[in-house]
């Protein structure tokens, strides 16, 4: 979820032993798949391209400053790497976690169970390249995003 950065600190003091992974996408993928969600509530930001580009750099900064205080406590699995080698990355998950790896890890679109997220429907599916670059085309419209974003919208 968009919020949870913002936990991170709590949950390591309460629950010492939890594995934080940072799922991270490209920062103007990110935005314009955010504005495009209708969230049921507790994403104010998402209704606004600034207010998405400021809330993106201030996830960034915070996961950086949890980088800083709690060195290799949070892993960052970036979507792109995802894409290019979902065995690898996922090896590189469950590793992290202590877990051995299983099949269904790389096939979760096979599961038959009802899933209640924004991705419902993304689940379904085997990981694809479909929403990177999405932006591109309405980039013209997305110039309040890429602003607010400030450099993190370069790479």
């Amino acid at each position: 979820m968009p919020n949870n950065f913002r936990n991170i600190g709590i949950i390591q003091m309460i629950l010492s032993n939890a594995k934080i992974i940072d799922a991270r996408r490209d920062p103007m993928d990110c935005g314009f798949s955010n504005f495009k969600q209708l969230y049921a509530r507790g994403h104010n930001f998402a209704y606004s391209l600034e207010d998405i580009g400021r809330y993106y750099r201030t996830y960034v900064e915070m996961m950086d400053h949890w980088d800083r205080v709690l060195p290799g406590r949070v892993l960052r699995v970036q979507h792109e790497d995802v894409i290019a080698d979902i065995e690898g990355t996922v090896r590189r998950i469950l590793d992290y976690c202590g877990l051995p790896f299983e099949p269904a890890c790389v096939e979760f679109y096979k599961t038959e169970r009802t899933v209640h997220t924004a991705s419902a429907a993304q689940v379904r599916r085997p990981i694809n390249r479909e929403g990177v670059g999405l932006w591109i085309p309405y980039a013209q419209w997305l110039e309040p995003l890429r602003k607010a974003l400030g450099s993190l919208a370069d790479g």
